[in-house]
């Protein structure tokens, strides 16, 4: 409880009023909510099932990347290696039949999460490995933040042990890391009900704050 206490004092000395604080919609909040905003326009589960209907593989590939470049949740070199992975026919086909699976099909999230990491292995790969944390969490986080979160391994590490969580962490995306993320998230609302989170959103920038170097 007391590294809690001590998470919640970091956070609440750059955001007074927490969540709901305009400094924190500004920094934190609003350009992601923005993206999911976008995609909920573009992406929605008719249009993309159109799109899917239609063999427009490369426009689905597109939009997504669009939505998130809008976004600083990628480094540069994640956003090109997904670019890299999208450009041909075979790879953009993939690409949108997994992430509609990953993002809209029924049936549990680990079956889901596992076949996106199993679809993201074999997109062709230019430089950069297309399989990483960010890359295989953005989309689903963009998409639907009361379901999926979105994970940057150092900072979550770093902000795990600052809280005393145990997070059981391996390089290679796989359930047992995603849902001990998921687990964390869950920890700091059941932790600090005053803050009153809306999603994984605001829940993934605590974390953020928490194990950024931005907020030292």
């Amino acid at each position: 409880m007391e590294h809690s206490k001590k998470s919640l004092k970091k956070f609440l000395k750059f955001f007074k009023k927490g969540f709901y604080d305009q400094k924190y919609l500004d920094w934190e909040r609003d350009y992601k909510w923005n993206a999911h905003l976008e995609w909920k326009e573009q992406l929605n589960k008719k249009t993309f099932s159109g799109l899917l209907e239609h063999k427009k593989y490369k426009e689905i590939a597109n939009r997504a990347v669009r939505i998130e470049s809008r976004t600083n949740l990628l480094f540069s070199f994640e956003k090109m290696a997904l670019r890299d992975a999208v450009k041909s026919d075979e790879g953009a086909m993939l690409f949108a039949k997994g992430l509609f699976d990953y993002v809209y099909r029924k049936g549990p999230l680990q079956k889901r999460f596992e076949n996106f990491a199993n679809v993201l292995s074999k997109l062709p790969r230019k430089q950069t490995r297309v399989l990483t944390w960010p890359l295989q969490t953005v989309f689903g986080f963009i998409a639907n933040p009361e379901e999926h979160i979105f994970l940057k391994p150092l900072v979550t590490k770093k902000a795990a042990h600052n809280y005393n969580y145990e997070f059981e962490y391996k390089s290679r995306p796989n359930w047992k890391t995603y849902n001990s993320i998921l687990n964390f998230a869950k920890q700091i609302k059941k932790d600090l009900p005053l803050l009153k989170p809306r999603d994984y959103m605001d829940l993934q920038s605590f974390i953020w704050v928490m194990g950024s170097e931005e907020y030292d």
